[in-house]
């Protein structure tokens, strides 16, 4: 304290509160399992499953941290993870197997990496997973796919909010033109159910997965061009195999596909570096 009785500036005890962008998602994510809960009563179990898998997340993020003797801070990251497990989930599905699920996500983000960076959406390669191993159920219940149409708008807002804060639009804007294009070719040459797919549930699904899976800053591309490109590979994908085996494994699938893609542009640009 100076002469004056105040406390200089530099030695100030206020701290300034920083929004990441990991903590924005987790706030509207929360927002919209509450609504997406309250407002349809079949869903009310989801918000059990969301407490489950973000608490399972925590815990396995905390764990492996004290495991490697890491600084312990706040697993947003893991419990973002959690969270879009269970709101992909059907929010009747079991608690064993939102816990699987959640733990298999989590183990590919700390197993699967590229120069420290996690090769697949650990959220994508747990509910693909789970598919297989336990034929889960995916309703996609956080999407607002039980909800009526108009829906779609506030998930529009809060989907744009995001991927501008995290710097995603080329990649987002080129897997929703992609996708929608090639449904339109799909349609006009009757190739699997293509307008099936442009209403509720899936429409509302893909938006999901565009808005809080596609634009997972550690496992996409930074450059504009290379965000372009990943998102052309994940529409390609999701319609190719959505042709193929239909049923909604098809959306997690593709981005993994685009995973695996920039882990390899990844792996050859480190490679011509050391050259």
């Amino acid at each position: 304290m100076n002469a004056t009785g105040t406390v200089p500036r530099s030695r100030s005890y206020s701290r300034k509160v920083v929004i990441t962008p990991k903590i924005l998602v987790l706030v509207i994510l929360l927002g919209m399992t509450v609504i997406a809960a309250r407002l349809n009563p079949a869903d009310s179990r989801g918000i059990v499953n969301a407490g489950i898998a973000m608490l399972t997340a925590g815990i396995l993020d905390l764990s492996v941290a004290l495991w490697h003797g890491r600084k312990l801070s706040f697993p947003d990251g893991g419990i973002v993870t959690g969270l879009i497990v269970a709101l992909v989930l059907s929010s009747s599905a079991h608690w064993y197997t939102v816990v699987a699920t959640t733990v298999i996500a989590l183990a590919s983000k700390h197993l699967f990496k590229i120069k420290r960076r996690p090769i697949f959406n650990p959220a994508a390669f747990g509910l693909l997973a789970a598919i297989i191993l336990f034929s889960s159920d995916q309703s996609w219940w956080g999407a607002f796919n039980n909800l009526s149409g108009w829906w779609v708008v506030p998930l529009l807002a809060v989907g744009f909010f995001v991927t501008n804060r995290v710097n995603k639009f080329p990649q987002v804007f080129a897997f929703l033109l992609t996708y929608l294009s090639l449904l339109l070719v799909m349609g006009l040459w009757h190739l699997g159910h293509a307008g099936d797919i442009l209403r509720n549930p899936f429409i509302n699904s893909a938006l999901f997965l565009a808005f809080f899976m596609v634009t997972d800053p550690p496992t996409s591309p930074g450059k504009y061009p290379d965000q372009m490109l990943f998102g052309v590979i994940i529409a390609v994908s999701t319609l190719a195999i959505y042709w193929k085996y239909g049923g909604l494994a098809f959306l997690p699938a593709g981005l993994l596909v685009a995973n695996v893609w920039n882990a390899v542009r990844m792996s050859r640009t480190a490679a011509k570096l050391a050259e």
